[in-house]
């Protein structure tokens, strides 16, 4: 494995556009916090975060917006399809620490499956800062091209010790 450089020993920055409803959020003074360039717009959609130099955007949806059942679910299935109609790489993060959590999650998974939407559970604002910038940062130029540098090697490394591999190396 590769060692360690320089540029991942230190804290990385980037920009990112937040809904503007977010602005008085928790997330967002901790974003703020660790340096990252924000900027608040009216014209993404609530709740969301996007990450222009990774192409990746977050949407968060606090638990009071989401209904108690999946009968009354137009308004956040509207709201999502919006989300995807904009964005390619996209994530949802979910409280799953509310009332039906599981039913609506399973809802969810239902409804969007095949749309490229990711769903991710997360039971604190902490997990989602976390989860958004573990993606962001590894979808980010130069870190991608690490990940799948580190990925070959990991890929050659498998082959070179497989003893399958050996096996048929061994037949012909």
């Amino acid at each position: 494995m590769m060692a360690c450089s320089k540029q991942e020993n230190t804290q990385w920055t980037t920009t990112i556009i937040i809904s503007k409803a977010l602005q008085n959020h928790d997330i967002c003074r901790s974003l703020m916090a660790q340096q990252h360039r924000i900027r608040f717009s009216d014209s993404v959609e609530d709740g969301a975060f996007i990450f222009p130099m990774s192409g990746t955007a977050f949407l968060f949806l606090h638990p009071q917006e989401l209904p108690k059942n999946c009968d009354e679910s137009h308004h956040v299935t509207t709201q999502i399809d919006r989300f995807l109609q904009v964005h390619r790489n996209s994530f949802l993060f979910l409280f799953d620490a509310f009332d039906g959590g599981k039913e609506y999650l399973t809802f969810l998974q239902r409804r969007f499956f095949g749309a490229n939407l990711r769903i991710i559970p997360v039971r604190s604002n902490a997990d989602i800062i976390k989860g958004m910038l573990t993606i962001a940062k590894v979808t980010s130029k130069p870190h991608v091209n690490i990940v799948l540098e580190r990925l070959a090697q990991v890929g050659r490394h498998i082959l070179e010790n497989s003893s399958v591999h050996q096996m048929l190396k061994d037949l012909k």
